[in-house]
């Protein structure tokens, strides 16, 4: 069955009472790449991923999660 990759990160982002901008900038990416994540557009990389769980204190598990189609 195919499956897709997805997220939670605007809630949690949003949780914390941050914008995009300033997510972006904690772990050193535009904040296009936090939109274009947030939005499913873009799968984010090993590294980024492991860096947008220790910016927001969550492990990866919660923040992002395969669904079947």
């Amino acid at each position: 069955m195919p499956e897709r990759l997805t997220n939670n990160l605007k809630a949690t982002r949003e949780g914390r009472g941050w914008t995009q901008g300033q997510l972006a900038e904690a772990i050193g990416v535009s904040r296009k790449t936090i939109n274009t994540v947030e939005n499913e557009v873009f799968i984010p990389s090993t590294v980024i991923a492991l860096k947008l769980a220790a910016a927001l204190g969550k492990p990866v598990e919660e923040l992002f999660r395969l669904v079947e189609e």
